[in-house]
C-alpha cells in the first residue's frame, strides 16, 4: 500500500511517498504553495501518478500535547483534500522539522539547499514514523 506523508506548511508542501509494501519512506519532492485550488491538483496529480492509497499529514502538536494554530493549519488541509476521497491520517510531528534540520546540518549542506530538502526530509521523517507504528500494530 502507498502512503504519501505531508509536511504542511505556510509556503510550501514536503512530500514523501512509500514504498509498494509500506516499510519504507522516502522524500519525494517539495510543492511552493501557491493557492488552494493548485495545492489539491498538485497533490491529486501525484496520488495518481503513484497510485497513493493513503494521506498521512503531519499534526504539530505543541509540546505540551495541547494544539495550537499550525495543528489547526494542518486539519484545515487535510479538509482542501477531502475531493481526492482518499483517506487520511493524521500523526503528532512534534520535532521532525528541527530533526530534519540537524540530519542537514550534520551532513553539512549548505544552507541555501537546506530550506529545499528540510521540507521533504521532515514529511519522510512523518511517514516512516506512521509505517513504524502501523507496522507495531499489525505485530501486536
Amino acid at each position: 500500500m502507498r502512503a504519501l506523508g505531508i509536511d504542511v506548511g505556510s509556503v510550501r508542501l514536503g512530500l514523501a511517498l512509500s514504498d509498494p509494501l509500506g516499510m519504507a519512506a522516502q522524500p519525494l519532492e517539495v510543492i511552493r504553495r501557491t493557492s488552494p485550488q493548485r495545492d489539491l491538483e498538485a497533490i491529486r496529480a501525484i496520488a495518481l501518478q503513484h497510485e497513493v492509497e493513503v494521506l498521512v499529514i503531519g499534526l504539530p502538536y505543541n509540546m505540551n500535547g495541547s494544539e495550537g494554530p499550525a495543528a489547526q493549519a494542518a486539519r484545515d488541509f487535510a479538509r482542501l483534500l477531502e475531493p481526492l476521497g482518499l483517506p487520511v491520517e493524521f500523526i503528532d510531528e512534534r520535532a521532525s522539522t528541527m530533526i530534519a534540520e540537524a540530519v542537514l546540518l550534520e551532513g553539512d549542506v549548505r544552507r541555501d539547499k537546506r530550506k529545499h530538502l528540510r521540507d521533504k526530509l521532515a514529511a519522510s521523517i512523518i511517514l516512516q514514523t506512521w509505517l513504524d507504528q502501523r507496522a507495531r500494530g499489525a505485530r501486536a
